[in-house]
């Protein structure tokens, strides 16, 4: 049986480290699965492992300070932010140390980075004998800086993956190793999908700038206008939730809109069931595998095409709805449209929910293997 390794940032919540569970739980059958993680930010992976599974963290008792450091910055309190830089400089040594020699010591067939600055030392530290493969979750948006930082990080590896077709045709023509495209996958598919009558709509995600939450906001505020007794469901948390709580009470919405909070897969999937539309305000998204959720719970998507994620998945007037220029009063007229017809709701979601079976993690398992078993490379 080969060993597989997976190194990793953290196994908290959000959406690589999704799939970096996803990934290990259905390789576990046919191969030896170790993750090594640096920060371990819980007490158990956010998303449940198989038993079989090892995990072993470098820096169990550190975290990442970054949050910390900024808000000293913004207080400007001089002596705190002296601390912090301290205090970062230590940790990014220690990870950077403790990675490196978790590399040259691992004695795996395969070694799949998750992260560019992982690939870097991956590609001149690991084995010579050990085949070594980036795996890439996140678009550079027209960032040169990060573009040029990613192909660098990947000039010593075997293999590289990426998680949309147009990331492919970006990244290829640049590197030396070969690359492969390789969509992120659901679990399966819900034997019980939305009946689609709830007046409720969901969305769900890490509560930062880049997932675009302020705008939705100011999105639903027109959509309750028009439609009040509809409900707004927000689960995740993140670094603007008190930015996003205090736009909620200022637009008079605290009655519309529910802040779930970090919430567990069962839960998530119980308020997708529950839910008749699903949207997406993100600014950038190179997947989106929460539409991917969404459509298998029979939901219609609705999301502003600045995320590149939502293009690849949603067709436009088939399964939901993609909204140009993050045109707000756009979004909520199509949104108010989905509202007025329950037909429509029930057409695109049963769409999306046909589109959602192609992505089950049991065909996209197979595109692993084989790259995996050396049928690619």
């Amino acid at each position: 049986m080969k060993k597989v390794t997976i190194l990793a940032l953290h196994l908290g919540y959000g959406g690589i480290e999704n799939c970096i569970s996803m990934l290990a739980n259905n390789l576990s059958d046919k191969y030896e699965i170790e993750i090594i993680s640096t920060y371990k930010l819980y007490e158990e992976p956010a998303f449940p492992l198989n038993s079989d599974i090892k995990v072993h963290y470098l820096l169990p008792k550190m975290k990442p300070n970054k949050q910390e450091f900024i808000n000293a910055i913004k207080h400007i309190h001089l002596i705190k932010t002296y601390q912090e830089y301290r205090k970062a400089r230590k940790i990014l040594k220690l990870r950077k140390n403790k990675m490196i020699e978790a590399i040259q010591n691992c004695d795996s067939d395969i070694i799949i980075s998750t992260r560019d600055i992982h690939n870097k030392w991956l590609g001149k530290y690991g084995k010579k004998e050990t085949i070594k493969i980036g795996w890439e979750h996140n678009h550079p948006h027209g960032n040169q800086k990060d573009a040029k930082k990613i192909i660098k990080s990947v000039q010593n590896l075997d293999a590289f993956v990426v998680v949309s077709p147009d990331l492919k045709e970006f990244y290829e023509p640049k590197i030396e190793c070969p690359c492969f495209y390789i969509p992120n996958a659901i679990e399966d598919i819900p034997k019980k999908i939305s009946n689609r009558t709830e007046k409720r709509m969901i969305s769900v995600g890490r509560l930062s700038h880049e997932k675009g939450y302020t705008d939705l906001i100011d999105v639903f505020d027109i959509v309750h206008q028009m439609n009040p007794d509809w409900h707004l469901d927000i689960i995740g948390d993140g670094v603007e939730r008190n930015l996003i709580e205090q736009k909620i009470v200022r637009l008079h919405l605290d009655n519309a809109v529910t802040l779930h909070g970090f919430q567990d897969k069962d839960y998530i999937n119980e308020c997708l069931l529950n839910s008749s539309i699903y949207v997406m305000a993100s600014l950038t998204e190179s997947f989106g595998i929460v539409l991917l959720e969404a459509f298998s719970y029979g939901l219609p998507c609705i999301a502003f095409d600045s995320a590149e994620g939502a293009n690849l998945l949603i067709s436009n007037n088939w399964d939901g709805y993609l909204v140009s220029n993050r045109d707000k009063n756009q979004m909520a007229k199509r949104i108010c449209e989905l509202i007025q017809n329950q037909n429509r709701r029930i057409i695109m979601g049963d769409n999306g929910y046909k589109k959602a079976e192609k992505y089950q993690m049991k065909e996209i398992k197979k595109e692993w293997v084989s790259l995996l078993e050396n049928d690619l490379l």
